[in-house]
């Protein structure tokens, strides 16, 4: 044999991934694991981009080694994967990033640094962790091309992206509209519905919440007998009232007038609210006390309920300017009816700020209520809070408009405070909110009900973590409400896994779908390609460089241009160079005029692009679209696989579905896997903030990538949250891994010593022993199982199949029982057949575990095939997917073993419950058999059971025989939902059976009782079938197995179990000697009473167990001291012959 299995004095799995990288890039592997497959059929996969401005953290690893996982096993199954890699360039993370390292705020920006400046800082931040990325990808061995990754800030992405958007504006899906959506002061742009459904943006918050007094105008004559008349509304949101200019009421509600008093100034007033709300407003045990009994100050204020109206007979009513600060015009402060009025809480009359809410705005519009709109020192109008979240200061506003419409000396105490002490960088949640101060103001000015803490959930933007309000803006939305069907109908084709997120999660959000909000009132991103006239009625959407370089030359022929800025650009030339010579971002495209058909000029929209367009467009812009024929376009489109976390269900993966559906038609991807959250070992979410972020790269460092990924994705589903532990990989990697190197290292032992290098004829598998066979039919299973579970996207179920083989069959029950046939003598057929089984099971499992673990999937795959020349495969990354053998597999075999397995178990459990060690032979086993097809099973196996329990004996024995005692246990959480009334009888009846009654109920497995005239039905799931232990022996259950071991021990067996424990201590003094496993030795062993009888008796035994020319029992023997055979101390010295 020209070479040797290698041996490893050590593991060491962080040193195996350092040695097998150093491999991969001298051998460029992935770009050879590429070459290899080249004309075969493709398998699609979509990376989806990250952005590096962040550093890379544990859930990264997760997420990617899904991804790594699919696309190894369709390389491996002779697909080509082509793996390309993607960067997020633009977006709020990277400017956030730049505005917190340069110290200004978004308002800075055009002031104290130029948007050029600006972005090209952008620019430079955005990639500022790409070495880490890379670092991290590579040492975790992700396989994906980085060295020519899409890029999202790239001019021909960018292009792409505009070729989608005229698609779409072409289509009628592209549309402006100025309306209420949701706006984030802290990031200073507005968001879109699928940003503010990101997990975790809805939080709970403990606000201060005000019932107002509104005080009518004209009351109706049953409103007007006691105090002041007032409709009272309710509103979480106190900083909302200086801008009310209507109530609303559900127009079939029924309202009453309540008399009662003011519950802080205790002035008398008549209260219109909802009825079915009075009891939520007014204390109930006040309703018998007389109005005229009230003093200031009782805790039960009384009160009377004495008119009643329908919400349509209070519609019209006006009321007073609750704070009469800035006068709204005509047609403010009446009563409106609105169908989005409930009386699950408040007051049953809902306050009406049309500045500040969808619903607010629309009725109000249907009504003719203008909404509280300022002018602002450049002549536009403004709600009363600008876009930094606080009210206008007076000197921000028209000056001719503040003297016509506002009262100064009321609000310049509240001008310039942020609504939301969020926004305020000098303020803490303990200073005084502006809704506290403005309820305060209320109640000193009687026209507070109520005031108090409530918490309710409220949206938070994605990026900053700070709430966000609902502004009115001009914006252009993508109208996917449009293709609502097309777009549900098309996501059940897809695959997800799991189902539920894309029936529930994903589904359920495509059911209430609202218009994409595109627009971000943002610097760095990618400019709205809509060119428009002053006036708005003239529009022009751009959908390459090639059209706008036409015209912007038709705009330098009618002067609005002097000339061309790209007029060095070569037109068609797809080249990076060549694109570098200009540039698609602000503020170079703001400059640049057009002129419209009519001949006025046209201004870019100023408005970028939402980021999560230029990440859902990567199947496109990947290979920038449209410059790429038919044919090729189809080789990468739609994705096969993708697969991300959680929170890209309403991200990534949403915008990928909806704009393929709306350009193409088509899904963009057909599976998914969507994987949950990487918490801490207690459940809780990772944070540097809470000191308990795992360092992907540290951990990577000490224990390798391949039990790290093992680990993450054996421990549970990879949709499921998975609660990290670094214990957890440990006993990964001590427990398979450790078990599958402890395998390698017994077989390459021996394998070398006797020269065996597979290069012998393989012995057929029908001709060899029952137990080789048996494990290739085990190894076959394994791999149809596997080959299935990877084909369906359940790498937690492939994990731990293989892990239960290598631990549970190979190592503990293959290679444990077969030792004897690989230890010294001639190379026989049996040791033979015994060699080449091992390695096929070997050579199999690093197939098999290479998608999860690839680093020592391939070390144990070269340290098996180096040694044998006949494979010319360089790495196991280069080889094919094991492939099953039917003909080979034998089920009858396997369930037999699987008895043997189930046996031995329990007889060792039952040893181990006496601490009866396996070395101490005992005289018998007893099975009380159900029927003649489970003795036969059982038979099949005896000396298998026998050896390996370390028994004499197995005895048969009728299960009517009476010796053993059974007793039948219910199990009332599964009984309990089907026998409700009559469990406590079942259960009597259950635990009375009779001997005879359980013997019939184990032999048909279910069994009914008449209980009072029902018929109730057990079967032995719903059960604990018991044997009682009988004097002298143990008995356990399992099953329909029952066993009973004999643990008497008589002298003579005592004798044996010395002797075994003797050369147990003698073989592992060779181990730590050095000695070869063929060389001979000399025993001395210290002359003691207790262990002369089993020297005497099993002197041969021994010596041929640990290849001794002799052994003497000496009164001194220097040597190693002896101390864990139960009472007994003693040394031994061996000598090498």
């Amino acid at each position: 044999m020209s070479k040797k299995f290698t041996e490893y004095n050590n593991f060491n799995l962080s040193d195996i991934n350092k040695e097998m990288l150093e491999k991969w890039n001298k051998l460029d592997l992935f770009q050879k694991s590429l070459d290899v497959r080249k004309g075969a059929p493709t398998f699609v996969f979509y990376e989806g981009p990250p952005s590096a401005n962040g550093m890379p953290g544990i859930h990264h690893v997760m997420a990617r080694s899904i991804k790594d996982i699919f696309c190894r096993y369709k390389t491996m199954k002779g697909f080509l994967v082509n793996r390309k890699a993607g960067w997020d360039t633009h977006g709020l993370p990277v400017e956030l990033s730049v505005e917190k390292a340069l110290g200004i705020t978004k308002e800075d920006i055009g002031k104290k640094i130029s948007v050029d400046e600006y972005n090209d800082a952008c620019r430079k931040e955005v990639m500022k962790y790409t070495k880490e990325w890379e670092d991290l990808t590579t040492k975790m061995g992700y396989w994906v091309d980085m060295n020519d990754p899409y890029i999202t800030y790239d001019n021909r992405y960018i292009e792409t992206l505009w070729y989608l958007l005229k698609e779409l504006y072409n289509k009628g899906y592209l549309y402006k509209g100025y309306t209420i959506q949701p706006y984030s002061p802290a990031a200073g742009t507005g968001l879109s519905s699928h940003e503010l459904n990101q997990p975790g943006c809805y939080r709970d918050v403990k606000d201060t919440t005000c019932v107002a007094q509104f005080k009518i105008k004209g009351p109706k004559a049953e409103m007007n007998n006691f105090g002041i008349a007032y409709f009272l509304a309710w509103t979480t949101t106190p900083w909302t009232l200086p801008s009310n200019t209507a109530l609303a009421v559900g127009s079939e509600i029924e309202y009453v007038a309540v008399q009662t008093y003011n519950p802080y100034t205790g002035e008398k007033m008549t209260a219109i609210v909802a009825n079915s709300l009075v009891s939520s407003l007014f204390n109930p045990k006040a309703a018998d006390l007389a109005l005229e009994d009230y003093k200031s100050g009782d805790k039960l204020i009384p009160f009377k309920i004495v008119g009643s109206w329908k919400g349509s007979d209070l519609a019209e009513m006006e009321y007073e300017q609750l704070i009469p600060w800035v006068n709204p015009g005509e047609g403010a402060f009446k009563v409106v009816t609105g169908d989005f009025v409930t009386t699950e809480d408040g007051t049953g009359i809902v306050h009406i700020a049309p500045t500040f809410g969808a619903d607010d705005s629309k009725v109000a519009k249907a009504n003719g209520v203008p909404g509280m709109m300022l002018t602002d020192k450049d002549g536009n109008l403004r709600p009363m809070v600008d876009l930094t979240g606080k009210y206008f200061k007076i000197e921000d506003l028209d000056a001719e408009y503040v003297k016509k419409n506002v009262n100064v000396e009321l609000y310049k105490e509240y001008a310039g405070r942020y609504v939301k002490n969020d926004y305020d960088d000098t303020l803490t949640e303990n200073d005084p909110t502006l809704d506290i101060d403005i309820c305060v103001m209320l109640k000193q000015a009687n026209k507070a009900f109520r005031i108090e803490k409530h918490v309710h959930n409220y949206p938070h933007c994605w990026r900053t973590d700070k709430p966000v309000l609902y502004y009115p803006l001009d914006s252009w939305f993508i109208r996917t409400t449009a293709c609502r069907d097309q777009l549900i109908e098309l996501n059940k084709t897809i695959n997800w896994k799991p189902q539920s997120t894309g029936t529930g999660r994903f589904g359920k959000w495509l059911e209430n779908l609202q218009d994409w909000n595109l627009s971000r009132s943002r610097y760095w991103g990618t400019p709205l390609p809509i060119w428009r006239t002053e006036d708005g009625k003239e529009e022009l959407c751009i959908g390459s460089v090639k059209e706008l370089y036409t015209e912007i030359e038709k705009s330098i022929k009618v002067g609005f241009m002097t000339e061309n800025p790209w007029k060095d650009f070569e037109v068609g030339n797809l080249e990076k160079d060549n694109y570098e010579k200009i540039d698609l971002h602000r503020p170079y495209v703001d400059n640049i005029i057009l002129v419209s058909e009519s001949g006025k000029p046209m201004k870019r929209e100023l408005d970028l692009i939402d980021v999560w367009f230029d990440s859902g467009a990567m199947p496109f812009a990947q290979v920038f679209f449209p410059n790429i024929s038919a044919e090729e376009f189809v080789k990468i489109y739609p994705a096969d696989f993708i697969a991300e976390g959680v929170d890209q269900t309403r991200g990534w993966f949403f915008t990928l579905h909806a704009i393929s559906t709306m350009v193409r038609g088509s899904v963009a991807f057909k599976n998914v896997v969507s994987n949950g959250l990487v918490l801490d070992k207690n459940g809780n979410k990772m944070s540097k903030r809470l000191g308990n972020a795992v360092d992907p790269f540290a951990t990577i460092e000490k224990y390798g990538s391949d039990p790290l990924r093992w680990y993450m994705i054996t421990n549970a589903s990879p949709w499921d949250n998975l609660k990290f532990d670094t214990e957890g990989i440990d006993e990964v990697r001590r427990k398979f891994f450790g078990t599958l190197y402890n395998t390698y290292s017994f077989f390459a032992l021996y394998a070398n010593v006797d020269k065996f290098d597979n290069s012998q004829p393989q012995i057929p598998v029908t001709e060899r022993p029952e137990i080789d066979r048996w494990i290739i039919s085990l190894l076959n299973t394994l791999v149809s199982d596997v080959d299935e579970y990877y084909n369906t996207y359940e790498p937690t179920k492939a994990g731990r199949a293989i892990s239960d083989f290598v631990n549970d069959n190979l190592s503990n029950w293959y290679v444990r029982l077969n030792r004897k046939r690989f230890w010294g003598g001639e190379m026989t057929q049996d040791k033979l057949s015994a060699y080449q089984t091992l390695y096929t099971c070997l050579e199999t499992i690093s197939k098999l575990i290479a998608p999860i673990a690839p680093f020592y999937a391939d070390k144990l795959y070269i340290d098996l095939t180096s040694a044998c020349e006949q494979n010319p495969e360089v790495s196991v990354h280069l080889a094919d997917f094991p492939v099953y053998n039917e003909a080979v597999v034998d089920k009858a075999l396997e369930e037999r073993m699987q008895i043997a397995q189930s046996i031995s178990s329990m007889i060792l459990a039952l040893r181990r419950k006496v601490s009866i060690k396996v070395r101490q032979p005992l005289t018998q086993i007893m099975i009380p058999v159900l029927d003649k097809e489970q003795e036969c099973a059982i038979e099949a196996v005896r000396d298998l059971i026998l050896n390996e329990v370390n028994v004499k004996e197995l005895r048969y024995v009728d299960n009517a025989a009476g010796i053993l005692v059974k007793k039948v246990k219910p199990d009332f959480k599964k009984l309990g939902p089907r026998y409700g009334k009559i469990m406590k009888q079942l259960a009597a009846a259950v635990q009375t059976m009779d001997q005879e009654a359980i013997g019939q109920f184990e032999k048909s497995g279910s069994y009914t009782f008449d209980i009072d005239g029902q018929a109730a039905t057990i079967e032995t799931a719903d059960v604990e079938i018991i044997s009682e232990d009988i004097e002298g022996w143990l008995v356990a259950n399992e099953g329909r197995l029952t066993v009973a071991l004999d643990i008497t021990i008589t002298d003579s067996l005592k004798k044996e179990g010395i002797a075994r424990e003797l050369v147990n201590r003698i073989q592992n003094i060779r181990k730590t000697s050095g000695l070869d496993i063929t060389d001979r030795i000399k025993v001395k062993i210290s002359d003691l009473e207790q262990i002369q009888g089993a020297i005497s008796e099993y002197k041969e035994y021994i010596a041929g167990q640990v290849l001794a020319d002799s052994i003497m029992l000496e009164t001194d023997v220097k040597g190693t001291e002896i101390t864990d055979m139960d009472d007994i101390v003693l040394n031994i010295s061996i000598e090498k012959v």
